[in-house]
């Protein structure tokens, strides 16, 4: 499977980044970023992740081998 890799030039991204990469809301990632599902560090009331943490957890996603629960299934449990 070929990997993806994340096309900004930002060592360090913010959730607006993720979340306009991946085209979901913040509660999606904030959700996986709180879970551990997603490794982030969080710098006062901002998380960041790195950006190779970042390529390496959606690769780990589209491989089908992550032990935490999926973005889909995340928002899947979001209150309508």
């Amino acid at each position: 499977m070929e990997r993806i890799t994340v096309d900004m030039n930002k060592e360090w991204l913010s959730v607006a980044d993720i979340c306009e990469y991946m085209g979901v809301s913040t509660f999606v990632v904030t959700s996986q970023l709180r879970s551990g599902g997603l490794p982030a560090v969080k710098f006062g009331r901002e998380w960041r992740v790195a950006r190779q943490d970042f390529e390496d957890w959606i690769n780990e996603q589209r491989a089908g081998g992550a032990s935490e629960p999926s973005i889909e299934e995340t928002a899947s449990h979001q209150a309508p």
